[in-house]
């Protein structure tokens, strides 16, 4: 992996486990993506403050791109989106749109995502988030595996 870059890996790992415990302590609740997206369709109650996280997500990833193009990818040049394996034959959009579903259908059955599970959960020593985050580290080496993209 030459693109490994320790400094910004351990500043960005404690700023997600910083926002992680703001939340669980200041609103109690767990920062697991996939049920606060999940819970604004439908609506529930506590609509506000899931729109406010998300759009401070997205907005800090987009803000954070702008001023550090090369940040993470172990160069100068900005990140961008994995190409679909070209001997696959699907095109970008349709992988992508593949991928997101087949996420979102896995963080249902497993009843939380990688950052439910993997930060909230392993923090609280939860058995069920320790079985979720070996499948999930699993299936993503199998996946590297079998398409090839690092």
């Amino acid at each position: 992996m030459e693109s490994f870059t320790p400094l910004t890996a351990a500043l960005g790992g404690s700023l997600i486990g910083l926002a992680a415990a703001v939340l669980w302590l200041g609103n109690g609740r767990i920062a697991g993506i996939s049920g606060i997206f999940g819970q604004l369709l439908p609506p529930a109650q506590t609509v506000i403050w899931r729109l406010v996280f998300l759009v401070a997500l997205v907005a800090g990833a987009f803000f954070t791109a702008q001023l550090f193009p090369g940040l993470g990818t172990g160069g100068h040049l900005p990140a961008r989106l994995v190409e679909a394996p070209a001997a696959w034959g699907i095109p970008t959009p349709a992988w992508l749109a593949i991928a997101g579903l087949l996420t979102g259908l896995g963080t249902k059955i497993g009843n939380g995502c990688t950052s439910g599970h993997g930060i909230c959960g392993l923090a609280r020593l939860s058995l069920r988030s320790l079985v979720a985050v070996g499948v999930f580290f699993g299936v993503a080496i199998i996946t590297v595996a079998v398409t090839g993209i690092v």
